[in-house]
């Protein structure tokens, strides 16, 4: 189960891309699941999200090193901006998300859900599991948004 795949935002349109894909049972990556909100862990999430008055979110990923930002051409206004100053703080590249990895997402949920700045940070580069070799480099690039996070 892809745990970033069960979310309410696009999620019959992330299922159907993804089971086009083949990806339709369980399986380590991509599989969405039988619906969205399943998972105990993504249910958790998104209870603890709710519980809070959270101003922006950050969510990690390890693939890339790219910031995705926006959630289907949305954003608020200062999303762009906040996205650009974690970009020149981590020398990761602000970038639009690719249209099939783009639906059900927690970032997308919380844009659509409450429309404030929500973030997917892909940290390194290579495959998946990151070798343990990265972290520091990971840990230099982004310790600046997280602190950038806290502030902004």
């Amino acid at each position: 189960m892809d745990l970033n795949l069960q979310f309410p935002a696009g999620w019959e349109q992330a299922k159907k891309i993804k089971y086009a894909q083949g990806f339709n049972k369980p399986s380590p990556r991509d599989f969405v699941g039988f619906g969205p909100l399943t998972e105990p862990e993504s249910l958790a999430v998104y209870n603890f999200t709710l519980s809070h008055n959270f101003k922006l979110v950050l969510a990690y990923h390890t693939q890339g090193q790219e910031i995705y930002w926006q959630f289907q051409n949305y954003a608020p206004l200062r999303a762009k901006i906040i996205g650009e100053q974690f970009a020149n703080i981590s020398g990761y590249t602000l970038a639009d998300v690719p249209y099939n990895s783009s639906f059900a997402g927690y970032k997308d949920w919380f844009l659509q859900q409450y429309k404030r700045p929500g973030y997917t940070i892909e940290a390194g580069i290579g495959e998946n599991p990151l070798p343990i070799s990265q972290f520091d480099q990971i840990y230099n690039d982004n310790l600046g948004i997280l602190l950038l996070g806290m502030v902004v």
